[in-house]
């Protein structure tokens, strides 16, 4: 279990942030708009590609992990992932503030000591999530819309990890967003794709074939991309420039 050691600061101010990548087709996306109005430098990682993951970190505000094709648990297959959830824990403890996306959310909810799994089927396309009550109350989301429609592009999941909260839920899936403490949180969803992100994801052969296989009409997601980021647009740019506030930043 992850501990935060008694004088972690978590404000990351005056450092800069980690961006760490998996996949060439996913960026910050929306995220960057918050990181450019809260004025915080951050540098990207191409993990997959083989950048070396910082030992330790010192110099690091914070670490932002995005999604990408493999599974958490792959460490045999992606090696990368062991240095990289090394790195997740020792921010963690340092009381860096840690936002994950997708994949980034189950590395994050594995290292605080929950199970990553497979799910019984994958959740591709704009579908709604439900806040919980916890998540109707945190700051990221309070006073905002109970349902969101959200972009999904999964088949893992991963149960809640000891101590957190439990922030929505899907028609598929109980575990949708979580928080542990005051500034780690997990998405296991997409706010922060913008419509060329999605198109690239349609264009590239092996993310192509994941939603397909899962039934899903690549065509008519990038179809209706826009408008549904569009609705998204307000109130993603919310949900992160709270995130960053109550970093301290």
């Amino acid at each position: 279990m992850v501990r935060r050691d008694e004088d972690a600061d978590a404000s990351g101010e005056g450092t800069s942030w980690l961006v760490l990548r998996h996949s060439q087709a996913e960026g910050v996306g929306l995220l960057g708009n918050a990181l450019r109005e809260r004025g915080i430098q951050y540098r990207a990682l191409d993990i997959a590609r083989g950048e070396p993951v910082p030992k330790d970190v010192r110099g690091v505000g914070g670490l932002i992990v995005l999604g990408g094709p493999m599974g958490a648990y792959e460490h045999e297959k992606y090696p990368f992932l062991r240095s990289e959830s090394a790195l997740i824990e020792k921010a963690i403890a340092a009381g860096r503030p840690v936002l994950g996306i997708c994949l980034g959310a189950q590395l994050i909810a594995q290292v605080l000591g929950a199970r990553v799994f497979a799910g019984d089927k994958r959740e591709v396309g704009w579908a709604p999530i439900t806040l919980t009550a916890d998540g109707r109350d945190d700051p990221l989301f309070v006073g905002g819309d109970d349902v969101l429609t959200v972009f999904h592009l999964h088949g893992d999941t991963y149960e809640l990890p000891p101590d957190a909260a439990n922030l929505a839920t899907s028609a598929l899936y109980e575990q949708q967003a979580f928080r542990w403490g005051d500034v780690v949180y997990g998405f296991q969803f997409h706010i922060e794709f913008t419509e060329s992100i999605i198109a690239r994801l349609a264009q590239e052969p092996e993310s192509q074939r994941y939603m397909s296989e899962a039934g899903a009409d690549v065509k008519k997601i990038v179809t209706e991309t826009a408008a549904h980021v569009r609705t998204l647009a307000d109130t993603t740019q919310r949900i992160f420039e709270t995130y960053f506030l109550q970093c301290g930043l």
